[in-house]
């Protein structure tokens, strides 16, 4: 009886151990393309880095709105808004924040601050809150039509921001000198690590530091939608405009990644996107920087909002490009195989405490273990030589956005990724089945955090 347990449990093993290492085989090898890719990028076009002084002078200085969506952040938005003002400065610009009825304390943060700068305009909404993001956005963009139809004069863009982020002085300048050419435009977001939640707070550094250092500019570079951050972003009326005209309102109050969407959809309407890495005077990066959670809980709750917007809501919501376009196709099945390689990710953790149990059993029995075979074995050793170069390509990032000390930290810090990542598949697979079933969306936020001293720029 002992040996068939045995067997049983070598042969579930296996099926494990193989399924995991076709997937991570699979997933190796679409990344190495990305990376080679880039490195050809690279090779072209040399830094993806340009600086500020080499941005084309708009004709005429460009007005822009910058939208701060506001629901229960009476502990940050006081402080984001005093330090946009300073860092603002001069520019010409209005600040609108989005505010709930209901939420008495955020209300009066804000208009504690308006009181003192015309520059700050409070919206409150009709409903109570919290709605969805895209509905505070889109009470935003209502009040911004009304104040330009009572002033005659015409706001360029619209920049959106969140509550908890730290802007950069130099971005409205960017977005100045490039709206006209691009009618949408992102700058990087670089997260700001808690030293008290390294691995957890890190983790988010290390993915931006990637994604936004190399995956989102060969995005742009092979001419795929650019799917849009949330903040950081400027996006010209006109193309608010024309999604309004299709789709009734520019935000899509139905969805819960509502930045993401904009991106896609403007880019199917013809309108051209631009991932900016510009240098200011001093050499740093015109970026967003803020803290993320640094809770695995919150974390969690981050990411199933963001894994149920855009790999299973996304899909049938917005589709796939059009048949012809194969980088967009490309880019928008990575942006969907997050819940596949999450299985794959517990298959594999299942195989690996599976195949220490059994070893452990197999030297308690005597019984040799059963020998791995040829194909499996070479799978193995690929997806090994993968995984370490992906860890490479991860530090690497990672040490030129924070340099080397937090380079060391991400190694360790994969782990704790895949582990938030696993909990929020589960929480966002409920969450749609619940969406499926005619549940609303709701604002879904975690508890933000503003730095005591704005940093970085």
């Amino acid at each position: 009886m002992g040996a068939l347990v045995l067997a049983w449990l070598d042969a579930i093993v296996r099926e494990f151990m193989l399924f995991a290492a076709v997937g991570f085989l699979v997933g190796g090898l679409d990344d190495l393309l990305v990376d080679l890719a880039w490195l050809g990028h690279r090779l072209r076009h040399g830094s993806t880095r340009r600086p500020i002084g080499s941005l084309p002078v708009p004709t005429a200085t460009p007005a822009f709105a910058v939208f701060v969506p506001a629901w229960d952040e009476a502990l940050v938005i006081g402080a984001m808004l005093r330090t946009a003002l300073a860092r603002y400065g001069d520019a010409p610009y209005r600040i609108y924040v989005g505010c709930y009825l209901n939420d008495r304390a955020t209300i009066d943060a804000v208009a504690g601050v308006a009181e003192r700068d015309a520059r700050v305009r409070l919206v409150i909404g009709e409903r109570p809150g919290p709605t969805t993001k895209a509905d505070n956005l889109n009470t935003m963009w209502r009040a911004l039509a009304r104040d330009d139809a009572e002033t005659g004069v015409r706001t360029r863009g619209v920049v959106l921001h969140d509550a908890e982020d730290v802007v950069h002085g130099s971005e409205l300048r960017v977005f100045a000198a490039l709206i006209d050419r691009h009618p949408l435009v992102q700058i990087p977001v670089l997260p700001l690590i808690d030293r008290e939640a390294r691995l957890v707070s890190g983790h988010y550094a290390d993915e931006f530091a990637d994604s936004h250092g190399r995956q989102m500019v060969l995005r742009a570079a092979v001419g795929a939608g650019l799917p849009l951050s949330g903040v950081g972003c400027a996006i010209a009326v006109e193309v608010l405009d024309a999604l309004a005209r299709t789709y009734g309102a520019p935000f899509d109050e139905t969805s819960l990644t509502e930045d993401y969407e904009l991106g896609l959809r403007a880019g199917a309407l013809g309108y051209s996107a631009c991932f900016a890495r510009i240098e200011d005077a001093g050499g740093d990066l015109v970026a967003v920087r803020a803290f993320f959670p640094s809770t695995v809980m919150a974390a969690v709750r981050q990411k199933s909002r963001w894994m149920t917007g855009i790999a299973l809501a996304g899909w049938d919501r917005i589709g796939w490009a059009r048949a012809t376009h194969l980088a967009d196709h490309w880019m928008r099945m990575r942006d969907r195989r997050a819940p596949l390689a999450v299985v794959v990710l517990a298959a594999a953790y299942l195989a690996a405490v599976g195949w220490g149990l059994s070893a452990v059993l197999h030297v308690v029995t005597g019984v040799a273990m059963p020998a791995i075979g040829q194909g499996l074995a070479t799978a193995l050793s690929i997806n090994a030589v993968l995984l370490a170069w992906r860890l490479a390509w991860r530090a690497t990032s990672t040490g030129r956005a924070y340099g080397w000390r937090e380079a060391i930290w991400s190694v360790p810090r994969a782990v704790v990724g895949n582990m938030i990542a696993m909990f929020a598949a589960i929480r966002a697979t409920g969450r749609y089945a619940r969406m499926l079933g005619g549940a609303a969306p709701r604002w879904d936020k975690t508890t933000h955090v503003f730095p005591g001293e704005a940093t970085g720029a």
